[in-house]
């Protein structure tokens, strides 16, 4: 009696199932760069696009990266996403430098000491003329002088920025010619002319 081997199956390795590409880095990336990139024209409200530009620039470049070892296959999202994050960046970055140039306009404008200069002229006679004064950074309430012959001018000092100020003039019942001027820092800002009996002329609003 002969023995007979018995015949077992071969025996094949579990086959590795392909693994499913990973394009979440990519849509991310798109998806942030482009409301980074809308929030970024927004004064203000633009705050909220410095995050999602860098955000959407990082996962952008990691998307790439696999993409190119082939563990992604939108690569052309990932670069969409690296391009509109870095335009978004771009405008962030035009805002914050154009803010920090006002402000540093303001702070100046606001340190500097002006003179102001309100001049009356002309023919008239009897003018009733009523004007602003200025304190420090103030403006006080009107005050009223009458003018018995032309010309007549105030001068005055002014630290920090101009919130307001005007000069108006009247003339009498005699009539005449009269113009009002205003200037600061020998720059003409404001001038009006006018004529006949209870004129009026007005320099505001500089």
């Amino acid at each position: 009696m002969t023995y007979q081997q018995p015949q077992y199956a071969p025996i094949h390795p579990p086959q590795q199932q392909p693994q499913p590409p990973q394009n979440g880095m990519g849509v991310a990336a798109l998806v942030l760069g482009l409301l980074g990139l809308l929030f970024s024209f927004i004064p203000l409200v633009g705050v909220v696009a410095w995050p999602m530009v860098i955000l959407g620039l990082v996962f952008g470049i990691v998307g790439l990266g696999k993409a190119n070892k082939g563990r992604a296959t939108n690569k052309g999202l990932a670069i969409a996403g690296i391009a509109l994050s870095l335009c978004g960046l771009l405008v962030c970055i035009a805002w914050t430098v154009f803010f920090g140039a006002v402000a540093s306009n303001v702070q100046e404008e606001a340190a500097r000491e002006a003179t102001v200069v309100y001049e009356l002229s002309g023919d008239a006679r009897d003018v009733t003329v009523t004007y602003t004064t200025f304190g420090d950074d103030t403006v006080a309430p009107p005050a009223q002088e009458a003018v018995a012959a032309l010309p007549w001018q105030k001068d005055f000092k002014v630290k920090g920025l101009l919130k307001g100020g005007s000069v108006t003039a009247t003339t009498g019942a005699e009539g005449g010619t009269l113009t009002c001027k205003v200037t600061v820092d020998g720059v003409v800002k404001k001038t009006e002319t006018a004529s006949g009996r209870f004129a009026m002329v007005s320099c505001t609003g500089f």
